[in-house]
């Protein structure tokens, strides 16, 4: 395994030559190496919630939100070892052909999807991330390269060491995963100037970390960041289905990315939406920082809401906090998410066709969903079997990471002898 006593372009060069092998690995080794993996997971849970408890333990002071992403129990382990097999049932993306057409001199050409080569995952609290981005890369004839914070470094290495035993037993090349330390800035520069080895790096974590990297990086990067996520509500919705949406959103698991941090109201469905919604989501333990609209249309609940500020509307809580507008039309709802949002994940809840179209087309965001919650945003329930994390970007890659998102393609030609004239 390559161990954290080794340097950053250490463990990076033994990826890159693990890559070239890897690129011609056939799919059986490679799903019999993530069956390997899945298995093992489940035969070592002891020591995994041992190594999670440590963290914990020593995390004692950080928020519930963040603690909730650091924490493994039995069920999130085994969900684990399941999202690996997933991704064994999946097609193998290697050697696809995207398109393929006949010259008129007749040679034929085809555009094949190919590993990129080595992938760097620089990743934040969340242990499982390891697995997950492992796996992803294996299968799509990636090496990778995972560092994870130091809040679960007991969690990752554990993870890692489990990854590359079973791995490498079931035919892997040596240097296939590789982990380096959590480390500080000056070890992330280093990670992210590999640029005669790593073909991308994908940070996953908080804007921090992505100023961190786009001060330094000189290797491409993918960022799968922050998700300042909205939810509109638009006038005739159906005020129930509106209600178990912006719940569901915001407090079924509040300190990931797809979580919802802004509610939109149409002011003519206001009166009768707030005093109910915003009566849930405080018993559901939720902060309301509203605008004076919704203070007026929130009836008795208005004298107790927090006031919102402008920051509030540009903010990723990753907690039990909503920022809550009263807006006049679609239109505005629209402006409002593009000049704010994150390009995440958006949604409208509505019964006019006019409205969802609008707000589809018009919402420059990965994902936009129409009387659905933003939580759906996500690698497994996008049937990828896990993700690398979510694109906010426009270029190769955006929403979630998946397979054939850490492929490029190449061309083939092939001909009878056939010369330019």
């Amino acid at each position: 395994m390559a161990t954290t006593a080794q340097s950053v372009a250490d463990v990076c060069r033994a990826a890159k030559r693990a890559s070239r092998e890897l690129a011609r690995l056939d799919t059986v080794t490679k799903d019999r190496a993530l069956s390997a993996i899945a298995d093992a997971i489940d035969a070592r849970v002891p020591e995994i919630l041992e190594a999670n408890a440590r963290d914990m333990e020593e995390a004692a002071g950080e928020t519930d939100a963040l603690r909730d992403r650091m924490r493994l129990d039995e069920a999130r382990v085994a969900a684990i070892a399941d999202g690996v097999r997933a991704i064994v049932a999946l097609r193998d993306p290697v050697g696809e052909v995207i398109e393929g057409f006949r010259l008129p001199n007749g040679l034929d050409v085809r555009q094949v999807r190919v590993p990129l080569g080595v992938v760097a995952v620089v990743y934040e609290a969340r242990p499982n991330v390891t697995i997950d981005c492992t796996a992803l890369a294996l299968k799509s004839g990636n090496a990778i390269v995972l560092r994870g914070s130091s809040q679960v470094t007991h969690s990752n290495s554990v993870l890692a060491a489990i990854a590359v035993e079973a791995a490498t037993g079931a035919g892997v090349p040596d240097g296939a995963i590789g982990l380096v330390a959590g480390g500080g800035r000056e070890e992330l520069g280093e990670l992210a100037t590999q640029e005669d080895v790593v073909d991308l790096i994908i940070p996953r974590g908080g804007e921090g970390l992505k100023h961190a990297l786009k001060a330094v990086a000189t290797v491409p990067v993918i960022y799968a960041a922050s998700g300042n996520c909205h939810v509109y509500v638009d006038a005739e919705a159906d005020v129930d289905a509106a209600e178990a949406i912006i719940v569901n959103a915001k407090t079924q698991r509040p300190g990931v990315c797809n979580a919802a941090e802004t509610l939109l109201v149409h002011r003519e469905v206001a009166p009768d939406f707030l005093p109910r919604a915003l009566r849930l989501l405080r018993e559901a333990g939720v902060e309301l920082r509203a605008d004076a609209r919704t203070k007026a249309a929130a009836g008795d609940l208005g004298e107790v809401l927090v006031d919102v500020t402008e920051e509030d509307w540009d903010t990723e809580f990753h907690d039990l906090i909503l920022a809550v507008g009263v807006v006049d039309s679609v239109d505005e709802a629209i402006e409002h998410i593009n000049e704010h949002g994150s390009g995440h994940s958006d949604a409208i809840v509505t019964p006019s066709t006019d409205s969802a179209r609008r707000f589809r087309d018009g919402v420059d965001s990965a994902c936009v969903y129409v009387n659905a919650s933003t939580r759906f945003t996500d690698g497994f329930e996008f049937g990828m079997g896990a993700e690398i994390g979510n694109s906010t970007q426009k270029l190769h890659a955006r929403g979630p990471i998946g397979m054939r998102e850490l492929c490029t393609y190449k061309y083939v030609g092939e001909g009878d002898n056939q010369i330019r004239p």
